[in-house]
């Protein structure tokens, strides 16, 4: 019996080390002493330690490449990854927007066509475009954190701190990403402008940089934000993702700058594991005008989420293994007001074509960003949820986007419901590609394609164009 267990525990840790929910299999007798018993499900991750590190380092080392050759056929399958920047765009530098609609139709199908079917007919005809479905984790049933090249590189250069994954690799290409490192803007300072020097803060150069621009709270609440602690991936127990034991990851590895570098992860308020959601690192440029942080968790503040980052979704969602790997419990009085001051002042990026309102200058707009602003409040309706002079009513919507498509699974994720999200600010939103709150489209021209089908807006080309055009100068 002790025996059937162990094995069946054992199995579970080979297959899926990390996951949100393991199913473990107990001995297969009925109540009546015959047949199988049904899997016992299970919310908790294994605690124990039933493999070696070099089990399991070896076990998933040797898994990498398939793994991660199933999910670049899965983003070759759903987008054009082409490097196509759009003439005269660029972000808050230098770096080239992309542009172009880049995800792939079915066969035998238009964006016109398509937005003139009623979802159950695109459902049922199988023609919603993958690339608007939910995209899966580059290793779904794995999970974690798992950080672009361009971070993991500049992180080890400064701080001698490797935030390389031994089992993963990062998946979208680098051109649909974020600037890095992002500028940093202050509501504080606005005669600084860009105050990062062009640098990505980090532990060894914050105080250099903002001695003398910020208080001791801001000062000491960003060091806290640079500082790292142990997490899921990166720890110093032999359940870790890193080669070596990991000091482990800081708020701003993944929010860099108080931007965002495009880290990803899974949200940790869902089980089973196939229908937790991957979730791209979201600015935290413009906090303090939003009253609802997490795109679906809906806390109250960002000191709230600031906690909850350290105690819960740096472990995902579990409070036991937190306590195996070093949770860092933050005291609220001091440290977590320290850190929330230093994020609700970081500003959106300046947007000289745009009023105190949010309005477009008439003055400095161009015939087309002006049309654009008349679709978005007009026939798009945008508006309806990105309301006031930061595009965001603070509340959240649910979609329904799966009226379009079956539920299935693709590379371990259920293709489900979203659910309610978050409206976020669209201020400066050509500066923080990819959107929606897991990266699934890559440019503003899919995320207008995106939203035309699934609100029914019917617009026409030149409509869709111009609107992308108002986008670029918020």
């Amino acid at each position: 019996m002790k025996g059937i267990k162990k094995l069946s525990r054992l199995a579970c840790l080979g297959s899926i080390a990390v996951a949100g929910t393991c199913i473990l299999e107990g001995n297969p007798v009925s109540a009546a002493g015959q047949g199988a018993q049904e899997p016992v499900k299970n919310s908790y991750l294994p605690v124990t330690d039933a493999e070696t590190f070099a089990t399991i380092h070896s076990r998933m080392v040797a898994a990498k490449p398939g793994i991660m050759k199933r999910q670049m056929d899965l983003l070759d399958e759903r987008y054009d990854l082409s490097d196509r920047p759009a003439r005269g765009v660029v972000m808050d530098r230098s770096k080239p927007v992309q542009e172009g609609v880049r995800v792939k139709l079915p066969s035998g199908v238009t964006w016109e066509t398509l937005s003139n079917e009623a979802p159950e007919q695109i459902r049922d005809r199988g023609v919603f475009p993958k690339g608007f479905l939910p995209l899966p984790h580059a290793n779904h049933p794995e999970g974690g954190m798992v950080f672009p090249k361009f971070e993991i590189d500049e992180v080890n250069k400064q701080e001698a701190r490797d935030l390389t994954r031994f089992d993963l690799d990062f998946d979208i290409p680098e051109r649909f990403l974020a600037e890095f490192p992002p500028a940093i803007f202050l509501t504080t300072r606005p005669d600084l402008g860009d105050v990062s020097q062009g640098k990505l803060i980090t532990i060894d150069n914050f105080y250099d940089v903002f001695s003398g621009v910020l208080n001791p709270k801001q000062l000491e609440g960003l060091r806290l934000l640079l500082t790292p602690f142990p997490q899921q991936q990166f720890n110093q127990t032999v359940d870790r993702r890193s080669d070596k034991p990991s000091r482990g990851v800081a708020c701003f590895d993944c929010h860099a700058n108080g931007g965002t570098n495009g880290a990803f992860h899974l949200v940790g308020d869902i089980r089973p594991q196939e229908f937790r959601h991957r979730i791209e690192t979201p600015v935290l440029r413009g906090v303090n005008i939003q009253r609802l942080f997490g795109s679906q968790r809906a806390l109250k503040t960002v000191e709230d989420f600031t906690e909850f980052e350290q105690r819960a979704a740096y472990f995902d969602g579990d409070p036991v293994i937190a306590t195996k790997k070093g949770v860092n419990v933050l005291e609220r009085g001091s440290q977590v007001h320290f850190m929330s001051e230093f994020q609700e002042i970081l500003d959106f990026p300046p947007a000289p074509k745009l009023k105190w309102d949010g309005k477009l200058d008439s003055k400095l707009a161009t015939p087309a960003e002006l049309h654009g602003e008349q679709v978005f409040f007009g026939k798009g309706q945008c508006a309806i949820c990105h309301t006031g002079p930061y595009f965001t009513d603070n509340l959240m919507h649910d979609l329904h986007a799966e009226r379009f498509y079956k539920q299935h699974v693709e590379n371990g994720m259920m293709m489900a419901h979203d659910g309610a999200i978050k409206t976020f600010p669209l201020r400066g939103i050509k500066d923080t590609p990819p959107y929606l709150h897991d990266g699934r489209l890559l440019t503003l021209d899919d995320t207008v394609e995106y939203f035309n089908l699934v609100l029914g807006t019917k617009l026409t080309e030149a409509e869709k164009k111009d609107l992308v055009a108002f986008l670029r100068a918020l």
